[in-house]
């Protein structure tokens, strides 16, 4: 998609000061993105010079046309960071997000579509009417543990714990293993001082999931991914295993909480906890355009220098898609979220996001299941005592209390 202009052009991130660049990472910007991309669409237009930590630039797109364009164009701008990553420090808090990996994820052209044929067949083997029913034996007993005391935090007492076994449920994953895996991907999300650490306990323990399923092979996703004719070897199937992970259990996690705080806090939705018209999918869609889990993603690396809206974006530097941003770009926002499913949250193009109909399922049980069995739940603190946990990529609440009135435990019905 170059482009030629008579206007003036402006290069990004290259020659502008560590002042000129918007900071992803700090408190201020989780509290409220979006008074700062409406100040960055003010300043910088659809293109933004920004620092994912301190010392790493890359080029944040917040105009929605715009993002699409990049997302469709994999020959000008492709996943793989290989040339990046060079000039990148392995301590680097961003690196284990950013960097290469041979995945559908990280990977263009044909390497791209070998991989992503094998998760595509991976993920379709889930039975998403099963799947419903896992959820909902997953989440009553996780809702017991806390129902009769009144209180929760939805975050550590039931989003986590009934996401974390789903996913560990589908994907084969022993109780020792999955552990690991969170402990290690949580550390990585956060981009903090311990994410090159956490990124090698979250390997480790992929790889070893690997080999058991070579060894015990089973009705999941793992071992459909072992199995497939293609026969990736060991650290592709690592990998693969890593996005899905990547892309499930915080993402998710995330929508969960953000949906249902909405859902709490606005009285088209709250009413409907006691029998109101607008649905959990209502809200989830909301919260996908308005907030998305994964507010700034989707990254890509332009082969070479390109001139993008007047901007000349330079060659093997990252292109970031502010999904949050461009869903609520002035120039295609409408305001009308409910039954309209075009905004970015799974991304677009080549790099789409094929779980979409499973983890729509997954989310919109967890939160139904919770509403089903506590109707009455309300915020436990006033909205602006909430923390958001900084972060680049993420927009992701530090926990969410809840209260409601004391509740025996739901009977089993299976």
């Amino acid at each position: 998609m170059p482009q030629t202009s008579a206007e003036p052009t402006r290069t990004t991130p290259a020659p502008l000061s560590d002042g000129e660049r918007v900071p992803l990472y700090s408190p201020e910007f989780a509290a409220d993105p979006q008074a700062t991309y409406r100040a960055m669409r003010r300043r910088f237009g659809s293109l933004v010079p920004v620092d994912l930590v301190p010392g790493v630039p890359a080029t944040l797109v917040i105009g929605y046309r715009t993002a699409v364009e990049i997302l469709n164009d994999p020959d000008h701008f492709p996943a793989d960071a290989r040339m990046w990553e060079r000039e990148i420090p392995d301590d680097c808090p961003v690196k284990p997000m950013l960097c290469y990996r041979p995945n559908a994820l990280r990977t263009a052209g044909a390497e791209h579509t070998r991989y992503r044929q094998v998760t595509v067949a991976g993920l379709a083997g889930v039975d998403l009417y099963q799947l419903h029913s896992r959820v909902e034996r997953i989440a009553m007993p996780v809702i017991n543990t806390f129902c009769a005391d009144g209180s929760a935090d939805l975050l550590s007492q039931y989003a986590y714990p009934v996401i974390f076994t789903t996913m560990n449920a589908m994907l084969g994953v022993p109780a020792d293993l999955g552990e690991r895996v969170a402990t290690g991907m949580a550390q990585v999300f956060e981009g903090g001082d311990t994410a090159v650490a956490g990124a090698q306990m979250f390997e480790d323990a992929l790889y070893d999931l690997v080999l058991l399923k070579q060894r015990e092979p089973g009705d999941d996703i793992t071992t459909r991914l072992v199995q497939h004719p293609v026969q990736l070897n060991d650290e592709e199937l690592m990998n693969q295993l890593l996005t899905m992970y990547g892309a499930g259990i915080e993402p998710m996690l995330n929508l969960v909480l953000n949906t249902v705080l909405l859902m709490l806090t606005d009285q088209r939705f709250a009413g409907s906890l006691l029998g109101g018209s607008l649905s959990t999918r209502d809200a989830l869609d909301e919260v996908l355009y308005t907030d998305p889990p994964l507010a700034n993603f989707c990254m890509t690396y332009p082969r070479q220098p390109i001139l993008v809206d007047n901007v000349w974006l330079p060659a093997h530097q990252p292109v970031v898609i502010s999904m949050a941003a461009c869903n609520n770009d002035p120039a295609i926002g409408s305001g009308a979220f409910l039954d309209n499913r075009a905004h970015l949250a799974w991304s677009t193009g080549p790099h789409g996001c094929p779980a979409k109909s499973a983890a729509y399922l997954i989310v919109q049980e967890v939160i139904e299941q919770l509403l089903d069995a506590l109707p009455e739940i309300e915020l436990a603190v006033p909205v602006a005592e909430l923390v958001w946990r900084p972060g680049p990529f993420h927009r992701a609440l530090a926990g969410l209390p809840v209260v409601f009135p004391k509740s025996p435990p739901l009977p089993m019905p299976f």
